[in-house]
């Protein structure tokens, strides 16, 4: 894989919204193309492959090729991303609890432009769980950085929610 190889691959999920859901095979086919370009074993290619099956509506067909493109080894931004997206998947699925256990050591994890993704991703997963106030907690956090005032009132209110007696 190489700069050309992610541009092209780029410039092909540019197109997405090109593919209306009676072409999703179309688009997935394109993914497909590149994917072949791929050495064997390659995280990339069950990574590519699944994000195509996700966003064409198929959470089901993505879920296990998340976990393989983490199994062979994806790492930085897009492992982040794959977990993000996996647990997201998960909760579409029907298992929310794994997209918790998924995502929670992501908090933890060195701060990038996903943090706010993780957030809201784990917040969904803990709301299907039932746990809304956790999830509302998480949400309100996040979104207290980016307020240009009540920064640190909505902090307060986001850890207030699950401090006991809350």
């Amino acid at each position: 894989m190489n700069q050309d190889w992610e541009d092209r691959v780029a410039a092909t999920w540019a197109t997405f919204d090109d593919y209306a859901q009676d072409r999703a095979a179309d688009f997935r086919a394109l993914i497909d193309a590149l994917v072949a370009e791929l050495p064997e074993g390659s995280p990339d290619a069950p990574f590519e492959q699944a994000c195509a099956w996700d966003s064409t509506g198929h959470s089901d067909r993505a879920v296990p090729l998340y976990r393989e493109a983490l199994a062979r080894g994806l790492t930085g931004y897009k492992a982040r991303r794959a977990k993000i997206q996996l647990a997201s998947s998960l909760r579409n699925t029907g298992h929310p609890e794994e997209g918790v256990e998924l995502l929670t050591p992501e908090l933890d994890a060195p701060s990038d432009e996903l943090d706010d993704a993780v957030r809201a991703t784990l917040a969904l997963c803990l709301s299907s769980l039932g746990r809304d106030r956790e999830g509302l907690s998480l949400v309100l956090g996040a979104l207290a950085g980016h307020l240009p005032r009540y920064q640190r009132s909505m902090a307060n209110y986001a850890r207030a929610l699950t401090e006991p007696g809350g």
